[in-house]
C-alpha cells in the first residue's frame, strides 16, 4: 500500500470510529468543500468502498440529505476532530484562475464517474405513480396540465422541489432510458434530463457532463453552458470557455460568464439580449456579474434599467423581476452596514423578493463572525441546491460580496444574499 493510500484509510478508519461515537455536545458537524464553501449538518453515514458520506442538513422545518463524494470535500470536522479528506491543491478553478487539471484528466473523471451509480442507487426503490405515462413522448397528447400523466409535468411539480425525491427521480430517469434505448430521439432526451437532474440536484459535474456527452451535446447545442460549467466546476477553465466561444449563446451563458471572470463578455451578451428579447433577466444578469466582480456602481445602473424597463410579460413576472432589481439595489447600498465585522452579536431575520414570494432568512453573528446562515421561510419550488450551497457559501465568505448564484436557481440565490445583507445591516454598531 502506497503511503497515500496509507493515510486515506487511516482517515476514513478515523472517520468511522468517530461515527459510531455517541454525540456528547449539539454541536454540528462540519463540511468544507474544495470550492471553500462550508456547511453546518450531521454525517449520518459513511461508505468506506465508495469513499462517499451523506450529510444531513435543516433548511426551515425541512430535513434534507445530500451525498457528497470525498474528492468533492476538503475536510470534515466531527465531535471537535477535523479530518482533511482531500488537499486544496485539487480544487477547482477560481475565477480567472488557470486550469488545475488537464483535458485527459477531467475526461477520465467524467469516464470514471459516468460508467458507474450513485452509491445510494442501487437501495433507491423505483417510486413514481402508476398513472404515468413512461412512453413520455416528446409531444404529449394532452394539452393540459396533468402531473400525475405526464412524465415532465411530474419531474417539475412533485420531484424538483422535493429533496427527498431527488434520488428516485434519478433511478426513474435512468429506467427511462431502458424503455427508449431503441428510441434515440427519446433517449436523447432522457440523457439530457437526467444529466441536468446530477446537475441541478446534486451538484454532481462529472455525472451530468457524462450524460450530456453522452447525448452529444456540443457548442451552441441546448444545454450547452451546463456541459461547459461542469468542466470548469472539475477544475479546467479553458474547457468551460471553449463552450460559450459559440455565436450562439442562450441566455444563461451570461452566468457562466460572469462566474468564470468575464464580466465584460457577460455584459456585452446580455445587452445583446436586452435589445432583442427578454430584457429583465437579461439586464439583471449583468447586474449580477458586475455585482460579482466588485463594479458597485455599474451593477446598480443595471439593477435600476431593470426598473426603468417596459413591463414584462405579465404582471407576476414585472414585479418579481422589479422586486428582485430593487433588493440587489438595496443590498448593494447597505454593504457598509451590513460588514459583519461590524454588526453587533445576535440573531437578525429579513426578507427578499424570490421567485414565488418573499423568503426570509436568519443570520446569527459573534464575535464579528456569521456563525449561522439559515432559510427559515419560503414559497422556492425550483431552488435545486441554492438552500444550503448560498448560506455555506455566506458563512464560508463572511460577507454578502461575492457570492456564485446556484446554477439554474440565481434568482432564488441572490434573494437569500440580499435578505441576508439586510438582516446584518439591522445589527450594524
Amino acid at each position: 500500500m502506497t503511503n497515500q493510500a496509507s493515510s486515506v484509510a487511516r482517515l476514513i478508519a478515523g472517520l468511522l470510529v468517530w461515527l459510531a461515537l455517541p454525540l456528547v455536545c449539539p454541536a454540528a458537524d462540519v463540511v468544507e468543500f474544495i470550492s471553500g464553501a462550508k456547511a453546518e449538518g450531521t454525517v449520518t453515514a459513511i461508505r468506506k468502498a465508495d469513499k462517499e458520506f451523506d450529510f444531513e442538513v435543516k433548511v426551515g422545518t425541512r430535513t434534507l440529505v445530500r451525498t457528497y463524494s470525498f474528492a468533492k470535500v476538503h475536510a470534515v470536522t466531527m465531535n471537535g476532530k477535523r479530518f482533511t479528506l482531500t488537499p486544496k491543491s485539487g480544487r477547482p478553478a477560481a475565477a480567472g484562475a488557470t486550469n488545475v487539471r488537464s483535458r485527459e484528466q477531467i475526461m477520465q473523471a467524467i469516464e470514471q464517474a459516468g460508467r458507474t451509480p450513485p452509491a445510494w442507487f442501487e437501495a433507491t426503490a423505483l417510486d413514481y405513480p402508476q398513472t404515468l405515462d413512461l412512453s413520455w413522448p416528446l409531444k404529449p397528447p394532452d394539452k393540459g396540465w396533468n402531473n400525475r400523466k405526464n412524465i415532465g409535468q411530474y419531474l417539475w411539480d412533485v420531484v424538483y422541489p422535493n429533496p427527498g425525491r431527488w434520488r428516485s427521480g434519478v433511478r426513474l430517469m435512468h429506467h427511462e432510458m431502458t424503455l427508449h434505448r431503441d428510441q434515440p430521439e427519446l433517449l436523447k432526451r432522457d440523457m439530457e434530463t437526467l444529466a441536468m437532474m446530477y446537475f441541478q440536484l446534486f451538484q454532481d459535474y462529472p455525472r451530468a457532463a457524462f450524460w450530456l456527452l453522452q447525448a452529444n451535446v456540443g457548442k451552441g447545442q441546448r444545454n450547452s453552458v451546463p456541459l461547459g460549467e461542469c468542466y470548469w466546476r472539475m477544475g479546467n477553465r479553458q474547457m468551460g470557455l471553449d463552450m460559450v466561444s459559440s455565436n450562439r449563446l442562450p441566455l444563461q451563458a451570461i452566468k457562466l460568464l460572469g462566474d468564470m471572470g468575464e464580466t465584460d463578455r457577460a455584459v456585452r451578451l446580455a445587452d445583446s439580449f436586452a435589445k432583442l428579447q427578454q430584457p429583465h433577466e437579461a439586464l439583471l444578469l449583468a447586474g449580477d456579474a458586475l455585482r460579482s466582480a466588485g463594479r458597485t456602481s455599474q451593477a446598480i445602473a443595471y439593477y435600476q434599467n431593470v426598473l426603468d424597463a417596459g413591463n414584462a410579460r405579465n404582471k407576476e413576472y414585472s414585479a418579481r423581476y422589479r422586486g428582485r432589481a430593487q433588493d440587489s439595489i438595496n443590498a448593494l447600498r447597505l454593504a457598509n452596514q451590513a460588514d459583519v465585522a461590524k454588526v453587533a452579536d445576535g440573531s437578525y431575520r429579513a426578507t427578499s423578493v424570490g421567485y414565488n414570494g418573499a423568503l426570509e432568512v436568519e443570520v446569527n453573528v459573534a464575535n464579528g463572525r456569521m456563525t449561522a446562515v439559515r432559510v427559515t421561510q419560503h414559497r422556492e419550488k425550483q431552488f435545486y441546491a441554492a438552500l444550503t450551497d448560498t448560506p455555506a457559501q455566506l458563512i464560508k465568505k463572511q460577507s454578502v460580496q461575492g457570492i456564485d448564484a446556484t446554477s439554474r436557481a440565481t434568482i432564488t440565490s441572490q434573494a437569500i444574499v440580499n435578505a441576508a445583507a439586510k438582516a446584518l445591516a439591522k445589527g450594524a454598531r
